[in-house]
């Protein structure tokens, strides 16, 4: 009598420990366009922002922990099983999606910048995780290119930084608003050191051109005196040059008046203001970043001249309807 014993079920093969890893970093880099289009959560429970606070950075913690443990036990050898590596893999992939699901509970009524730094700060751990699974499944273990690499890896950067993210959106903006001083205040300086060091031979030249009339020869070259008229500026350069380091002075100025207000007069109530102030105020960075590559020659002048339409043509209207704009609001108050 044939036996009736059914056959037993196959048992799935894990794959390698190394190639586990690699699938969990395709996964975790399929997470990020989510979290860059995703919306909050909604809900009818009223926000709690002392609580999400606290949820988020325990959850950072998490991340950082898991990332450590994994780094530990695939720094050296043996390597794990595939059973124990599946487990290390889920425990990672859990901690990040429970760091992107608390993200996803903060509303928008609580600011749009501040959602943006959140936002920013959950793709940085998300990207760093990514890269470390990246890293260990790739490296070699133990080698000191692996170790360098795992050192310095953004994770935990990333988690470490969590704790100094603005809590409200007031802060928020304040930073950001910083950010655009501090870069337009580079600019502008860089603008005019290069003014003072970009045609360093401007004197020597003349007098090197006045004996080279009597006496014509290619020594001057030798002794280093700039041939290459695409080096320095013309004396119509210069001209243009003037009034484009006055508007990036005054952009400069107007975003430290906004910042000051802000600082003295904004609430943390006055979400859809200071987002309209800070939208603005982003919009002067990339225009003095845009003009300030102009004007280094050779220029152009119509790419100059461009460059300042497109970008400052109608800020100057907009800087003072920001200012105006808090005034108003801090007169309400």
């Amino acid at each position: 009598m044939a036996s009736a014993t059914a056959p037993a079920a196959a048992v799935p093969t894990l794959a390698s420990p190394l190639e586990q890893l690699r699938h969990l970093a395709e996964e975790l880099r399929l997470l990020l366009p989510r979290v860059r289009v995703g919306e909050a959560q909604e809900t009818t429970e009223e926000f709690n922002r002392e609580m999400f606070w606290r949820r988020l950075n325990e959850a950072a913690v998490t991340v950082s922990r898991e990332a450590t443990t994994l780094t530990t036990v695939f720094s050296q050898l043996p390597l794990p099983s595939p059973q124990e590596t599946q487990k290390f893999c889920e425990q990672v992939h859990a901690a990040i999606k429970a760091f992107i699901a608390v993200y996803y509970l903060l509303p928008k009524d609580q600011g749009i910048t501040l959602r943006k730094l959140v936002r920013g700060a959950t793709l940085d751990i998300v990207d760093g995780m990514a890269q470390l699974m990246e890293v260990l499944s790739v490296t070699p273990t133990q080698s000191p290119e692996n170790n360098d690499l795992i050192s310095y890896n953004s994770v935990w950067v990333a988690c470490q930084q969590m704790p100094q993210i603005p809590r409200d959106n007031k802060a928020a903006a304040l930073l950001m608003l910083t950010k655009n001083v501090d870069f337009v205040k580079d600019a502008h300086e860089e603008m005019e050191q290069a003014v003072e060091e970009c045609d360093p031979y401007s004197g020597l030249l003349n007098d090197t051109e006045e004996n080279n009339s009597d006496n014509h020869n290619d020594e001057d070259d030798v002794l280093g005196f700039p041939s290459n008229q695409d080096l320095y500026w013309s004396e119509d350069d210069q001209e243009l040059i003037i009034p484009c380091l006055a508007l990036v002075r005054a952009s400069k100025a107007c975003l430290k008046k906004i910042r000051i207000l802000v600082a003295e007069n904004g609430k943390k109530d006055q979400v859809a203001q200071l987002d309209d102030i800070v939208d603005i105020s982003d919009e002067i960075s990339p225009s003095v970043d845009d003009l300030a590559l102009s004007i280094y020659p050779p220029m152009c002048h119509l790419t100059v001249r461009i460059n300042v339409s497109t970008g400052f043509e109608g800020i100057a209207t907009e800087q003072m309807g920001r200012i105006s704009l808090i005034t108003s609001i801090s007169s309400k108050l």
